[in-house]
This record gives C-alpha cells, structure tokens and sequence, in this order.
C-alpha cells in the first residue's frame, strides 16, 4: 500500500470549495497529502478548509480565479513559498452552461473556455515550472465522459473538456522528460450541484439510471480512488492517459 501513500506531498485542488473537487482534496488529504483547496468565494473556502482540519487533514486555502493569468502565477508563487512546493495538482475548476448550440451566445461560449481550457493551461503552466525544476510531478485534469461523446444542449462544454483530453496529451508528451505525469478522469454522470438539473427532469433523470451498464448515478466518493492512484507512485509509467469513472458508459452501444 505504500505505493498509495502520499505523505509529504503538497496537492492543489483548484476549484474545491465543494462538490468533486472537495471530495478529491478529502481523499488526497486522507491519503497523507497537505491539500491547498482553492476557489473564487472566500468564505465558501474557508469553511472547506475549516472541515478539513476538523478532521485532522493539513489543509491551507488560496482564493482565486483560475481564469487570471496573473492572479494564477501569484498564486502558485505565494503557496509554493508559504506552504510547500506543490507536487500534485488537480485541476477541476470548471462551468458548464447548457444551452442549444444555435442559441449559445458568445459570452457563454467564452465563459467556458475561459475556464475549463484557460484555467487549466494557466495552473499547469505555472505549477509545471516547479516541477519541471524539481523534475518530478504530477497533474491531473478533470476531464468528461463528453471528453469523448457528445448530448444535446452541451456543445459548449462537451468542445472544452474534448480540449481537455488533448491538453493532457500535449503536457504529458512534453513533461515527460521531467518526469511528470500528466493524466486526466474522466467522470460519467455523478451526483453534484453541476447535475441537479439533469436529476430535476424526470425523463432525463430516468435516462442516467438505465443507460450505463451499472444502472445509476455515480457517487462523488467513487472519484477518490482514481485520483490518489494518479497522484500516487502507483502511476509513476502512466500518463497522457484519461481513466474513465463512468460505470461503464462508454463500454456499453
């Protein structure tokens, strides 16, 4: 089990004030890691980093926007400086604003590659420099099931995280002299704030509870054990890979 074993490591978990990103920076945390949540709500974080330490987890939290280029680099400066070099980091900040393609506005189309492509180039740029240095490291991105497939009113979303998957290729191939690894998850249909409107509409609800081959919605917890395998030696050959944590869905026609 020690190849499981974070202990000493620094993560950084951005957008984990809640939801997955929460329940990652939990089981890093739990798995030895010092965790660095990050958001853009203050409080909201800082009650995060509160329930953490509650449970006895080395937590520290660092507000701001992942679509700042400048405000990432500071960031990264003061944690590395303040806490410790950062040797994970997980970015799973991400939007999606569901709307049929032909009535998308620009805005909107923008807001999500601002921050589900922007965000996550501008935090492994600044991140992968330590790493690069330090020549060791690991990055892990949040990917989608629509990474690879695509469903009614989610072009916008299903476009940026499709960047997504690519993005870990292009970094892994790159960093991969340093030795770093660069993967991404993959989540099928969890149950999170992101999907209560899908759970609100009875057809589309039902839809998720009969299509995949396991029958119902994934459980936030079910993220965990990916995230510390990448984050762990246990994955020190692997990487450019996304693991798919979608109970089957793309294995099943």
């Amino acid at each position: 089990m020690g190849l499981f074993d974070l202990t000493g490591k620094t993560a950084l978990v951005t957008g984990s004030s809640r939801g997955l990103g929460l329940v990652m920076a939990r089981g890093l945390g739990r798995a030895g890691a010092r965790v660095v949540l990050n958001g853009r709500d203050e409080g909201r974080l800082e009650q995060a980093r509160a329930d953490l330490a509650g449970e006895g987890l080395e937590a520290h939290a660092a507000a701001f926007d992942v679509t700042d280029e400048g405000a990432v680099e500071a960031a990264v400066a003061r944690i590395e400086r303040d806490v410790a070099p950062i040797d994970i980091l997980v970015n799973n900040a991400g939007v999606n604003l569901r709307g049929a393609a032909h009535e998308l506005d620009a805005a909107s189309w923008r807001r999500q590659m601002a921050v589900n492509v922007d965000g996550v180039f501008f935090a492994s740029r600044a991140v992968g420099r330590g790493m690069m240095a330090r020549r060791a490291g690991k990055v892990i991105n949040i990917a989608s099931l629509l990474s690879e497939a695509a469903r009614p009113t989610l072009c916008g979303y299903a476009s940026a995280k499709g960047a997504v998957k690519m993005l870990t290729k292009a970094l892994a191939v790159e960093w991969g002299p340093y030795n770093i690894q660069v993967n991404a998850i993959g989540p099928g249909y969890f149950l999170t704030d992101m999907t209560q409107p899908m759970r609100d509409d009875p057809a589309l609800d039902e839809w998720v509870r009969t299509r995949p081959p396991m029958k119902r919605w994934g459980r936030p917890e079910e993220l965990v054990g990916a995230a510390v395998f990448l984050a762990s030696e246990a994955s020190s050959f692997v990487t450019g890979q996304v693991i798919y944590v979608d109970g089957g869905w793309l294995a099943s026609l």
